[in-house]
């Protein structure tokens, strides 16, 4: 294909710290990194432009050059500080450019691998060749082994979006936003059925690609990390429910490794825009996450979450615990006795928990002092579970006991919510008013098991186990 001429007159440093701040903006990585200087004293410095962090698949925590290779871009997406409209510092890297980047910080140990996203400069397959020329170089002239993930441009080429993948680790489309709706009035210039395209060629090719290491051990591999893609929320008014619903598709349909949320921030003034008074839905990008990783790893369904009638996660307790309230028939859960799916619905009991009480009480039969060493957080999951058929002490199954009292307990919710809470202030000489943690464990060991029968007795009108 004919190439353009990409400038070079900017600093490759200066240009680094263009596109490497343009690039924070696209979550499919976690974390940003930080800068921290050698006293000379220690070993190893840190090097924060462009640094982030992600997740190998053997769950090491490796730190990646996050750059986009141009900031330049064709299109004029409402929300994009890099939209065509926008008067900002433009830059473009060489693919000789990144390569030296990486190497040159992977030889002092700043970075483990390279995330390299990019604008659309020029035309989708021009975009794509470069990426594609970039990670040709790094893998065969460069000899890099580390891990890649790079971002397949929409519109492209499929036969290049192939040879790309077969240089990657990971390959991710952002799906940008929620709803065809929301990209036809914010993003005209994008559709669904572009964006899908190269996601269903990605899934498909690798599925081709583990039939053929299941026949040639010595095949070469198309994106064994898997793919992802990332929705901005806010943005568009969609619900938590048809976020949820978008993204439990999207692991069904195309086998994605991770759905990112990227809690929308305004860069740009525009009137199709929201105002945001409160900043950028942080709280809320935190719930979706909590809630995806429901359905990730903890079988619950969206359609068990939320609803059209409740289409949104509630702001005070996580999804799982939301979901525990309003399911009281349910619990409480015996411990020594319950499946490892019924294990995981339970408050407090995280995967790696459920699995210990699985292998654990093959042994003998577990009490509330086990499940603590085995890493269970008893101060939501004791309204939850019996142990031996009892439970820690009495407790009410009851929805507003149970939510004063994870509330007392939890941590001190953000100032914007303190306002909100409408739940019953309990006076000295309620029954029902609440404990510390180390005040309940205190008290059950101190009275010892006739606590459990005298506090049954004495329990009031509420339903006690």
């Amino acid at each position: 294909m004919q190439h353009t001429r990409i400038p070079e007159q900017l600093p490759v440093m200066e240009k680094l710290k263009i596109l490497s701040d343009a690039a924070k903006y696209d979550v499919a990585c976690t974390s940003s990194g930080t800068s921290r200087g050698n006293n000379g004293k220690g070993i190893g410095n840190c090097f924060d432009a462009g640094i982030c962090h992600s997740f190998a698949a053997d769950g090491r925590c490796i730190s990646l050059l996050k750059i986009l290779f141009t900031n330049e871009c064709i299109c004029n997406c409402r929300y994009c500080l890099n939209r065509s409209s926008n008067d900002v510092p433009r830059a473009t890297f060489t693919p000789d450019e990144i390569c030296e980047l990486v190497m040159g910080f992977y030889r002092r140990n700043y970075i483990e691998g390279l995330f390299l996203s990019s604008g659309i400069l020029n035309s989708p397959d021009y975009t794509m060749e470069l990426l594609y020329q970039t990670l040709r170089k790094l893998r065969t002239e460069y000899h890099f082994g580390g891990y890649i993930h790079v971002k397949a441009i929409p519109g492209a080429d499929p036969a290049l979006i192939e040879k790309t993948g077969f240089l990657a680790d990971r390959m991710s489309v952002n799906l940008e936003l929620p709803t065809a709706e929301g990209l036809r009035r914010l993003a005209p210039a994008k559709t669904r059925e572009k964006i899908l395209r190269p996601m269903r060629q990605v899934q498909n090719r690798m599925e081709e690609n583990r039939n053929e290491l299941a026949l040639y051990r010595s095949a070469p591999r198309f994106v064994p990390a898997g793919q992802s893609t990332q929705m901005i929320i806010g943005a568009t008014p969609e619900s938590d429910f048809q976020i949820l619903s978008v993204a439990e598709s999207l692991y069904q349909r195309f086998d994605l490794k991770r759905v990112f949320y990227s809690a929308f921030v305004r860069v740009n003034d525009d009137s199709a825009l929201p105002a945001l008074p409160g900043g950028p839905p942080l709280l809320r990008e935190h719930r979706l996450y909590q809630a995806d990783w429901l359905l990730r790893f903890y079988g619950f369904e969206a359609g068990e979450l939320l609803s059209e009638a409740r289409p949104n996660l509630n702001v005070l307790f996580d999804p799982k615990c939301d979901w525990a309230l309003r399911h009281l028939e349910e619990f409480p859960v015996e411990i020594n006795r319950a499946s490892y799916q019924t294990l995981l619905r339970v408050p407090g009991i995280g995967v790696k928990s459920a699995q210990r009480i699985v292998k654990a009480r093959r042994l003998g039969s577990l009490d509330f002092p086990d499940l603590k060493r085995i890493g269970v957080v008893l101060k939501r999951a004791l309204y939850f579970i019996t142990c031996r058929g009892k439970t820690l002490y009495p407790v009410k199954i009851e929805e507003d006991y149970i939510t004063r009292n994870l509330l007392y307990v939890k941590e001190k919710l953000p100032p914007q919510l303190q306002g909100d809470v409408t739940y019953q202030q309990l006076s000295l000489f309620d029954d029902g008013m609440p404990l510390s943690f180390g005040e309940q464990a205190g008290l059950l060991a101190a009275e010892g098991q006739e606590l459990l029968t005298a506090g049954a007795d004495a329990g009031g009108a509420g339903r006690f186990v």
